[in-house]
């Protein structure tokens, strides 16, 4: 169980990993020696039954909940479907994933889409596919539950702070953070959370997923088919993303910075119980 100075993770980052991070030597701007910790990559190849699937650059954490995050969010692993087995060999950096049933998914691969992920993303087959008849629950969004995440999430020594250069996502109940992730890309991190939530049994309907990322269309997708019905980031929008939200009626904040936000979609789901001027002062002091 991960611990800041603040609160109890589930699961959260580890900085101290020394397989995530090396240092390197370098200058700085007056010409001085400089030993910097950058982020490491690693290629990690996904199988499924016998068919390899996709070879994504991550640092090399929970390769097991991105592997089934990763298959689950592109419906490669449906709801029901019963996962028998997950091996994470590290020499050969490779995982196979486990069902019961068979893979035939040669069609699917041949349609490639290369998004605007961080480390770039992939969806294969319809990006839309599964969303057709899909209506996220209903869930309130307390704007001091916001507050109250984003100074958690914030003070959490991360790989982030050590090192830049990746993103992180967490997975929140009420004002509560959950699980942490990070990776160099988003779309990684959510997996990550993803490939949890399906591990444990866990539910989305009741959960805020909170990111660094941009809300792109990719991101919005993944959170829905997560059954997650809030999406938070301190970063911006794209237009199809906010569409995409719009029509599954999920609830989208971007530009979560301090005391300030924007809502694109599902203000009619936010409890203003906090005031923004008050949060200001907090942090002022």
């Amino acid at each position: 169980m991960g611990r800041d100075d603040t609160h109890n993770y589930l699961i959260a980052p580890n900085p101290g990993n020394t397989r995530l991070t090396r240092v390197v030597q370098g200058v700085d701007e007056a010409g001085k020696a400089a030993d910097i910790p950058v982020v490491e990559e690693r290629p990690l190849t996904v199988f499924l039954n016998g068919q390899e699937i996709v070879t994504a650059m991550t640092i090399g954490d929970y390769p097991e909940y991105l592997a089934l995050g990763f298959l689950r969010n592109q419906r490669m692993l449906q709801l029901g479907e019963s996962v028998t087995g997950v091996d994470f060999d590290e020499e050969l950096e490779t995982v196979v994933v486990r069902t019961d049933g068979s893979t035939t998914y040669e069609e699917k691969l041949k349609k490639k889409t290369r998004t605007s992920g961080c480390a770039v993303g992939t969806v294969f087959g319809d990006m839309m596919e599964g969303l057709d008849d899909l209506t996220l629950p209903k869930a309130l969004v307390h704007t001091s539950w916001l507050y109250t995440l984003c100074s958690i999430i914030n003070r959490t020594p991360s790989v982030y702070l050590e090192a830049g250069a990746i993103h992180g996502t967490v997975l929140c109940r009420q004002d509560n953070p959950m699980v942490y992730m990070e990776d160099v890309g988003r779309h990684n991190a959510v997996d990550k959370i993803a490939g949890w939530m399906l591990s444990e049994g866990e539910d989305g309907a009741d959960k805020i997923l909170y990111t660094t990322g941009r809300l792109t269309s990719e991101m919005v997708i993944k959170c829905a088919l997560m059954g997650i019905p809030a999406l938070v980031s301190r970063s911006g929008f794209t237009a199809w993303g906010v569409d995409i939200a719009r029509e599954v009626g999920m609830t989208l904040i971007g530009r979560m910075r301090g005391a300030r936000f924007t809502c694109l979609s599902g203000e009619d789901q936010l409890v203003r119980d906090a005031e923004p001027k008050h949060v200001q002062d907090k942090k002022a002091r």
